[in-house]
């Protein structure tokens, strides 16, 4: 009998599914379940794999993610679920370990986990921390604005932006969610445990994969750790020993021609934070990889918690 854990993949044919299906090449510690791709939307031959797996993923839109967990009935059946379908529902584990030891052992014993979304990685990263030492007041107007490639769209997305003729407005970063309604504002209120949503401007560009998250602050209006010396040893203490956060020097950014790329993590599954700026203003960002730490990197991640194996098995740090 094998010994291997048995994957299937809901949706493997999209962006995220992909990459996770490419993060188990060479791993023998997983059987994976493959779906005829002429089935790939028939609920029971997708039920039949669910139940029959120790861990399915699920890549999906939300209403199709929400039916996928409706047809589980084997109990012993965990789900790690990369859609927004679920991340601010009660018992479900969020999947972000780095936040607290209790984030870390809900994803090691959970059976429903759900990964957080990519520009709501960036912007935990940097909130939650802040909040929970007591820095910034859970009542703060908090803004925020983010960098993505154009991956972070889906395949639809994708396509448009690799299309043969396209129009030239592409070629420019284009804001969006201008009605500030995007979907990762839930999570973003909620796991840091702020009064209210940020203000959000999510900008996408003509680029495959990468991302920064920003988050302006005053120090005027912070409890404490008023300047960028003090908020960035509260912030290296609080990720101390995490191997795939990294808090970067004060003067990091200079090295980069004091500039902050959007690709320049694209491949990597890890997350670099930044502090920039000065006693009167602070900019905190997070660069990253919407494909990895913030989509099927995470997912990964999750997975090697929940089988007790090596945090970053299979993942490029």
């Amino acid at each position: 009998m094998s010994s291997r854990t048995k994957i299937f993949i809901d949706g493997s044919e999209g962006t995220t599914g992909l990459r996770i299906y490419e993060r188990f090449e060479g791993r023998d510690d997983i059987e994976l379940m493959p779906i005829d791709s002429k089935l790939r939307k028939d609920v029971k031959e997708r039920k039949r794999l669910i139940n029959e797996s120790d861990i399915t993923f699920l890549c999906l839109p939300d209403a199709a993610a929400k039916e996928s967990v409706s047809l589980v009935e084997n109990d012993k059946v965990r789900i790690i679920d990369t859609s927004t379908a679920h991340r601010t529902q009660e018992g479900w584990a969020y999947g972000f370990p780095e936040l607290s030891e209790e984030h870390r052992k809900a994803i090691a014993t959970g059976k429903r986990i759900a990964v957080p979304g990519c520009y709501a990685t960036g912007f935990i990263s940097l909130v939650y921390p802040m909040v929970k030492e007591g820095v910034l007041p859970y009542d703060y107007p908090v803004s925020a604005f983010g960098l993505s490639g154009y991956s972070g769209g889906g395949k639809k997305m994708i396509a448009a932006y690799e299309a043969g003729e396209r129009p030239i407005e592409f070629e420019a970063p284009r804001e969006y969610a201008l009605t500030q309604s995007h979907k990762h504002l839930k999570e973003m209120k909620k796991i840091p445990g702020l009064k209210r949503e940020p203000l959000f401007s999510p900008i996408v560009s003509s680029y495959y994969s990468g991302m920064v998250m920003s988050v302006p602050l005053y120090t005027e209006l912070l409890d404490k750790a008023h300047t960028p010396e003090a908020v960035h040893k509260v912030l290296s203490d609080f990720y101390e020993g995490q191997k795939f956060i990294k808090v970067m020097p004060l003067d990091a950014q200079a090295g980069e021609g004091n500039m902050l790329s959007g690709n320049a993590c694209s491949g990597w599954d890890g997350l670099r934070i930044f502090v920039t700026g000065n006693e009167d203003r602070i900019v905190l960002s997070s660069q990253f990889d919407n494909l990895g730490k913030g989509a099927s990197g995470a997912a990964i991640q999750c997975l090697n918690i929940a089988l007790g194996c090596e945090e970053d098995k299979g993942l490029h740090l």
